[in-house]
């Protein structure tokens, strides 16, 4: 009895900190240090005649089979806010067969490398050895940037600490059921407060720069968005987050169609959390240490904190009325989600996103340990 009650309280007060615990510490936190020391800020928006002072930026775009949306991305990126002669434009095709490399050339983009298929971050290290600028930014194919994006993007590189900068990536959907949009507003929410303590745990392919002697070579199946930021604070840099640098991108439209996006990206996480170094906590300061096993080991362990919660409130739901509500909550949470496919209210759909995106993190475990991880990439469905 004993035993059961110490693993149901450990399971379900680990879920509950990882999802609401944590990031009302980090906002506690951060308003003590706001007002102790002022808020970490870095410098505003320049004046047009500060346009000398930018940086030079190599934006690179890896692409594969990405003909539909190639173009529109080159001309997005030539339209940006910033000065054209500080601006060079990469797309580097990993092993395209389509029309993607002939109509980056025909849209403007600076230089075009057709590579063998070697997947998305072996193509991203062939476009950084060939980049000419000291800041490498970095876009998916299928993403638009704000005109001040990559103004905003590059703004905390004034501070030398910084070796790495992630943008605010707002998902779009004309229709569907996907609620990752509100899940990324939460997710951008724990982000700023990260960096503003130390450095974001986590960040996109959306928008994202580093310098180019912070760049890390990682393992072609462990991707930047999950291998950069701990590796450069591990490296002595900060990781950062730049609020105000904005991209969009088409969501998957389905619950369905993201839980399979996030089973492939989990069977990439996975290697990179147990193998590629991110569990290695003495390399951190104590605080950062903390913010990984918070936002990242518990997150990716909570499909199995789910599961030992439920087995145990139902094994002592005699025991107790806040064991039988317990069992009572998980209970309904699957039978919400199971409901949103017949009727699809907002809450419904909330409760199926939360339940399959969870799964997700367990298919994605299967996934590596029983197959492999491969390191090519396919455009997740009716993102394009």
């Amino acid at each position: 009895m004993t035993l059961l009650k110490t693993a149901f309280w450990a399971s379900a007060g680990l879920l509950v900190y990882t999802h609401a615990g944590y990031p009302a510490a980090l906002a506690v936190l951060d308003r003590v240090r706001a007002g102790g020391r002022g808020a970490r800020e870095f410098p505003g928006p320049r004046e047009p005649d500060d346009d000398a002072a930018l940086p030079g930026v190599s934006v690179i775009v890896a692409a594969y089979a990405e003909q539909e949306v190639i173009a529109a991305r080159v001309a997005n990126l030539l339209a940006l806010d910033y000065p054209r002669e500080r601006l060079e434009i990469i797309v580097a095709c990993d092993g395209s067969s389509d029309a993607t490399a002939q109509r980056a050339r025909e849209a403007g983009a600076d230089v075009v490398l057709e590579l063998p298929r070697e997947g998305k971050v072996r193509t991203q290290d062939a476009a950084v050895a060939r980049a000419r600028h000291e800041i490498t930014a970095f876009s998916d194919a299928n993403v638009s940037w704000a005109p001040d994006a990559l103004r905003r993007l590059v703004e905390p590189f004034s501070d030398p600490q910084v070796g790495y900068v992630c943008g605010d990536v707002r998902f779009v959907n004309d229709s569907g059921t996907n609620q990752e949009g509100l899940y990324w507003r939460y997710e951008m929410a724990v982000r700023r407060l990260e960096s503003q303590l130390r450095s974001v745990t986590g960040g996109n392919g959306a928008i994202y720069a580093t310098r180019r002697h912070s760049y890390v070579v990682v393992d072609p199946i462990m991707g930047h968005d999950l291998s950069f930021p701990f590796n450069m604070v591990k490296r002595g840099w900060r990781a950062v987050y730049a609020p105000g640098a904005h991209a969009t991108e088409k969501m998957v439209p389905t619950i369905e169609g993201e839980f399979r996006r996030k089973r492939r990206m989990m069977s990439h996480g996975w290697p990179i959390m147990l193998r590629g170094g991110m569990l290695s906590l003495s390399d951190y300061d104590p605080g950062y240490a903390v913010m990984i096993v918070s936002h990242r080991a518990l997150r990716y362990v909570s499909p199995f904190l789910h599961l030992a919660a439920l087995v145990a409130a139902v094994a002592l739901i005699r025991a107790g009325w806040v064991y039988l509500a317990a069992t009572a909550v998980q209970v309904a949470l699957l039978l919400a989600a199971l409901g949103a496919r017949a009727v699809p209210a907002r809450p419904l759909l909330v409760a199926r996103y939360y339940v399959l995106t969870t799964a997700s993190l367990a298919a994605g475990l299967w996934d590596w340990l029983a197959h492999g991880t491969q390191v090519g990439w396919e455009a997740a469905e009716g993102t394009r």
